[in-house]
């Protein structure tokens, strides 16, 4: 049998409708049945592109030409937002994104997971979509003719674009990197030259604590030795109010890996804090923390409303990280656990209980899918399980592992419609009942979003 022959040519100009968008928010559509992805367009346009990639399934066009424009598209803020790979829905109004990405659930839920008839809420959106991101991590390189890019990556590449002002970074992150900037060229600090693996600046990074005003900056190095430190520190406590502390962190692996695993404290006592709920937690360079420190507020308190807790329940967060979640749930349960099979985490998870006093919380490294049913075992039967999984969603034993412990209510919150509808599906045919869903817009004008998912027994 003869395969299927591509019917289109690369260079090939080609006009087509777009239907939706991709997970990388790029509009698909298809022209004589075959679909191709379009970064740039948008749902309801029709447009003039051009071919540049062919696969046996699926092509990839360059938007040239807008034919009929979507009603919602605007113009994008970002100077660089073009070549920047951070944001992928700047020119979509915030009301429309908002739209797409309840629709995006409802897409997945009903094409992976097979539900039909289901109720998806609105999607919980960010009263001000700008400047949220509570975490920056952006690479330095120097270029040709000494000339100094501090910013991000170009889509799909390691060319450094230079970023004088993100739109999403929390201001006093973008403060750091115009004051990094102008004391590596007073004093001719270089940036990394990747491809000859010299230079001394490789990364900057800040971190702001958004409810309690205090900020860090780490300049991830090249070298051990860098001059000019107190010069730095000198500038950033002058230039950037609530500056908290300067720590250095040295990488001198060529990987794509950001940091090396070796802090030093430059100024001030290496860590910051922040506060979600009542609750403050401790953060260091390499801490995990949620990037949008309000939505994430909104998002747990998602969580802790669909648990329905009464304070007679036991509950089980199932990949717990540093516990944040585990202790917004112990508020309102008899007792909360937390299991992650990530040491660290679990280290930093007890030491977040302690500096909060909360004490009916308990937390265990292991894995989840084993230590559920040996919970069980031992007379302890959870009346909620609490699931916050990796992209790629819940491992099958882990989902195995809830069928036979079967509490009354299972929350997931997700980070990807597509593994939550393939596991909301698996809990289904093991006797539960998909009751809410609710997107939560976690990263305004990307493409990412959010959800929380409750499930009961049937």
């Amino acid at each position: 049998m003869k395969e299927n022959k591509i019917p289109f040519k690369l260079k090939e100009n080609i006009e087509l409708t777009i239907t939706g968008l991709g997970s990388s928010g790029e509009g698909v559509g298809k022209v004589s049945g075959f679909t191709f992805f379009v970064p740039g367009a948008l749902p309801g346009e029709r447009i003039q592109a051009q071919v540049t990639l062919l696969k046996k399934s699926y092509g990839q066009a360059r938007l040239l030409k807008l034919l009929v424009p979507s009603p919602d598209r605007v113009k994008p803020p970002c100077p660089v937002y073009a070549q920047c790979g951070g944001c992928q829905l700047q020119h979509l109004s915030y009301p429309a994104q908002l739209a797409l990405k309840r629709q995006t659930v409802v897409d997945a839920m009903e094409r992976i997971g097979h539900f039909t008839k289901l109720s998806v809420q609105e999607t919980l959106g960010a009263e001000d979509p700008w400047h949220y991101r509570n975490k920056m991590q952006v690479p330095a390189a120097q270029g040709r003719n000494h000339t100094l890019a501090i910013g991000c990556y170009a889509q799909g590449t390691h060319r450094v674009i230079d970023v004088k002002d993100c739109l999403i970074q929390q201001q006093a992150n973008n403060r750091i990197v115009q004051v990094v900037r102008s004391w590596m060229e007073k004093y001719r600090i270089p940036a990394l030259e990747e491809d000859a693996r010299r230079g001394i600046v490789r990364h900057i990074m800040g971190r702001v604590g958004v409810q309690t005003g205090e900020v860090m900056a780490v300049l991830v190095t090249n070298e051990p030795q860098v001059p000019h430190l107190k010069d730095l520190t000198a500038l950033l406590r002058q230039e950037i109010p609530g500056f908290t502390t300067l720590v250095q962190n040295l990488n001198t692996r060529h990987t794509n890996v950001i940091m090396g695993p070796k802090n030093k404290v430059i100024w001030g006592p290496g860590v910051i804090h922040d506060r979600l709920g009542k609750f403050t937690f401790t953060i260091s360079p390499h801490s995990f923390f949620q990037v949008n420190t309000l939505q994430a507020e909104k998002l747990y308190e998602t969580a802790l409303q669909y648990a329905a807790l009464t304070g007679k329940e036991k509950v089980i967060d199932a990949y717990c990280g540093t516990g944040t979640i585990t202790l917004f749930l112990a508020q309102k349960a008899k007792r909360a656990l937390g299991i992650e099979i990530v040491e660290p985490a679990i280290r930093d998870a007890r030491q977040n209980a302690r500096d909060n006093q909360v004490s009916n919380v308990d937390f265990l490294c292991g894995d989840a899918a084993k230590e559920m049913p040996e919970l069980v075992r031992q007379g302890s039967r959870p009346d909620v399980v609490v699931l916050d999984p990796p992209r790629a969603g819940c491992e099958q034993r882990v989902l195995e592992a809830i069928a036979k412990v079967r509490p009354q209510r299972v929350v997931y919150v997700s980070c990807n419609p597509a593994s939550l509808a393939r596991d909301a599906a698996i809990l289904r045919d093991k006797g539960f009942v998909v009751r809410k869903v609710q997107p939560v817009d976690m990263f305004p004008h990307t493409s990412h979003v959010e959800t929380v998912c409750l499930l009961t027994l049937r």
